[in-house]
């Protein structure tokens, strides 16, 4: 009963063969990573970028729930797959395939498949904030892209991705709340004091990003930004 699956002992802290006890680290190390799958989705592509733009554009239009929460997620997960199409090719190009024929070991295929990723975040990470975590950890400039440590690139990298997609959501903002002053404007010089403009204002901004074709201006946006 001890050894309910492969190479896994159950009592491997009791487990004196270092070869079991090998293998048993690593399914460890594994399920590890795969619970850390999302934040890794979410940190090291540019699915922050995505989500977060759409957002506004739901927010700009005061649409409430429309589009719903899982059109948004998944909108964001394929543009993201999209976008990281070429990154994901060259991990499984210089890394993966590699590791699976048995040519480069563990630890070097993590060098290599890290390199295509620390060179896509690099591109997108302003060097005032590469500087704030390479400062704070008291960490030597690095030479090249290489030499930067995932732990150092990743958060410089988050709070970049966070001031992009601020920026592109306030440039979405914008054109609604004018549309929101007008019809505010016109209600209250009319008299209308009681009527919410956010009524007599939404299907104006729905009519106005319809006309403009905004779902198609939005994803081209976000495709050029990178």
């Amino acid at each position: 009963m001890n050894n309910l699956l492969p190479g896994l002992d159950l009592n491997f802290l009791n487990n004196t063969d270092p070869g079991n006890m090998e293998t048993t680290i690593q399914l460890l190390l594994l399920l590890t990573v795969l619970s850390l799958a999302p934040s890794i989705l979410i940190l090291m592509t540019c699915f922050t970028r995505i989500i977060i733009v759409l957002s506004f554009v739901r927010t700009s239009l005061a649409t409430q729930q429309m589009p719903p929460n899982q059109v948004l997620v998944g909108i964001a997960l394929f543009l993201t797959f999209f976008i990281m199409a070429p990154v994901i090719q060259d991990v499984n190009k210089d890394a993966i395939q590699p590791l699976v024929k048995g040519k480069i070991t563990q630890k070097e295929a993590f060098e290599k498949g890290s390199i295509p990723i620390k060179e896509f975040m690099s591109k997108h990470t302003r060097q005032k904030d590469l500087n704030l975590f390479l400062d704070y950890s008291g960490a030597k400039e690095p030479k090249n892209i290489k030499d930067i440590p995932l732990t150092t690139l990743v958060p410089a990298y988050a709070i970049s991705e966070l001031k992009t997609a601020f920026q592109m959501g306030f440039m979405i903002f914008v054109p609604f709340l004018i549309i929101d002053m007008v019809v505010a404007s016109v209600l209250m010089a009319m008299g209308m004091m009681m009527l919410p403009p956010v009524m007599i204002s939404l299907p104006f901004k729905i009519l106005l990003f319809v006309l403009v074709d905004g779902w198609y201006l939005i994803v081209k946006s976000l495709l050029l930004s990178y």
